[in-house]
């Protein structure tokens, strides 16, 4: 009688062992899904066709979109190190920039473009936005790419050598988590495009987590990179964010998915300004 009541015990704890276990393993699965679904939505990288697609995934996707940026900008750093061995630093950063482009597919730099033909040629906010939607590029957004791309590299030549691969890193996270705080304090203005998957939002649960891992980026960087230098970097995002949604949330009370884009391009650039105004 002991014997079977110990072996019914027994049995009930390795089911519940197992239970727990298919939890975890599930739970697993699914943030792997919507990290993959947040790389295939920012990037042009090869990834499995099937990863496992709902549209609830990807809007809980947003929560990875910090770590996305970190992995861009580790590819910009290492494209930028390697070239570095055979060519000098300002055209390793022009190979670099490229190579960012190559992999997002100059997703962000063409909802920049789109942001100032927009908000420049359009009168009203429906105008604004329809505009935006048009893909042909204007002189408005073709002057805001010009200039922006221009000055992230200017900025990038004039840092010291050893603070550039951490910047770009570093630059590329926290811009985007500067759009995830669009996201989450704004309201999206577009019944379609390519903002939709961030229509309702994030929850709490994802905004900890993006906001989490710009945290662990700021901390990493402040072991290799001057406190003060890092500061004023951080104030440069600051100001940029500021900055942009001023230009945009007057015209069209909320943000698009090409303002997401914006957003993290001047967020970015001016990162580098405020880090090499304090170097």
């Amino acid at each position: 009688m002991v014997e079977r009541q110990e072996d019914r015990q027994g049995g009930r704890g390795g089911d519940c062992g197992g239970r727990r276990r298919d939890v975890w393993i599930r739970r697993l699965r699914n943030e792997t899904a919507i990290f993959l679904l947040a790389l295939q939505f920012l990037t042009r990288l090869p990834l499995p066709r099937d990863i496992g697609y709902s549209p609830e995934r990807l809007a809980s996707a947003v929560r990875y979109y910090p770590a996305v940026g970190l992995g861009v900008g580790a590819i910009a750093a290492l494209v930028f190190w390697v070239a570095l061995q055979a060519f000098p630093p300002l055209l390793a950063l022009l190979l670099s920039t490229v190579a960012t482009l190559l992999a997002t597919g100059a997703f962000h730099e063409d909802g920049l473009a789109d942001t100032f033909d927009g908000i420049g040629g359009g009168a009203t906010r429906e105008a604004a936005l329809r505009i935006m939607k048009d893909s042909r590029l204007g002189t408005y957004g073709a002057a805001a790419l010009g200039l922006v791309l221009a000055t992230k590299i200017a900025a990038l030549a004039a840092l010291p050598i050893s603070a550039v691969v951490l910047a770009l890193i570093v630059g590329h996270g926290l811009s985007r988590l500067s759009s995830v705080l669009v996201i989450a304090t704004s309201r999206y203005q577009r019944a379609e495009g390519t903002g939709k998957p961030t229509a309702q939002g994030i929850s709490a649960i994802g905004l900890l987590v993006a906001s989490g891992t710009g945290v662990v980026a700021v901390c990493g960087a402040f072991v290799w990179l001057p406190g003060v230098a890092l500061l004023g970097g951080l104030g440069g995002l600051l100001v940029g964010h500021l900055a942009i949604r001023r230009v945009f949330t007057g015209k069209l009370g909320g943000y698009s998915g090409d303002t997401l884009g914006a957003t993290q391009q001047v967020s970015e650039v001016a990162f580098y300004l405020g880090l090499l105004a304090c170097l």
